[in-house]
């Protein structure tokens, strides 16, 4: 069956932050799909994630075509070439250190598809009616529930719960997850900084992205329904939706 894939994407400054250090990007043509949230500071964290989808974006052309193994290897690799310029990075310019992003990335082949991540952003498929998250948050709070110390919903309401254990350019390397899995007509992925899952519970998103209305209409509802629950960090959302062709 040959399959069709839409793409959609929105960032959003959200209530409080007075700069977007959030940057995605999306290459049909290649198949990939980045989003990437920048800390260290305004002018800083926004450079750290423009570089990372940028870097990311540019390493995995062709990867689409390559068996899937290989694909997965370059995603790895992609992330960890935009781990390693962004880090020297930090290394040669003063006003840049201590700067980082995360960054997860899906890569569509065929019928297949690779997520790659490092931090917290997040990616969810909506198939057959169930909303599951594909990726797992590297946090200490992940962390503390992994090891049964804190519930989901403890987790998300901790004073920590948006302190980050891994992410692109705070080191020399980074070792990033890699995820894959088949893509099935219908699918509606989604790709999302925590400024959305911080304000939104799971099911709210459910909710939203299962409503009768297109890509640009969900993201609209999206990032409208997070600022009015607080919008306190910038708003990235992707959404990719894979179709019968």
């Amino acid at each position: 069956m040959t399959l069709r894939i839409i793409g959609a994407g929105r960032t959003d400054v959200g209530v409080v932050r007075s700069g977007n250090e959030d940057n995605y990007l999306m290459i049909p043509d290649e198949g990939a799909y980045i989003v990437a949230d920048g800390m260290g500071g305004h002018a800083a964290g926004e450079v750290a994630s423009e570089m990372a989808v940028r870097i990311v974006a540019r390493e995995l052309v062709g990867a689409s075509a390559d068996p899937h193994e290989a694909a997965g290897e370059r995603m790895r690799g992609a992330l960890r070439t935009a781990n390693e310029v962004i880090f020297q990075r930090t290394v040669e310019e003063q006003d840049k250190r201590g700067m980082g992003t995360t960054v997860t990335a899906m890569l569509v082949s065929g019928s297949r598809y690779l997520i790659g991540q490092v931090g917290d952003s997040r990616a969810y498929v909506l198939r057959d009616g169930r909303f599951d998250q594909l990726t797992k948050d590297h946090s200490y709070v992940q962390e503390q529930v992994d090891a049964g110390y804190l519930t989901p919903e403890q987790a998300r309401v901790h004073p920590y719960s948006n302190v980050i254990t891994r992410c692109v350019g705070a080191n020399e390397d980074v070792w990033p997850d890699v995820y894959a899995g088949t893509l099935h007509p219908n699918d509606l992925y989604l790709l999302a900084s925590d400024g959305l899952t911080g304000m939104l519970e799971d099911h709210e998103v459910e909710e939203i992205i299962k409503k009768d209305t297109d890509l640009e209409q969900k993201l609209d509802e999206l990032i409208t329904e997070g600022n009015a629950r607080g919008g306190l960090d910038n708003i990235t959302v992707v959404l990719v939706r894979v179709e019968a062709a």
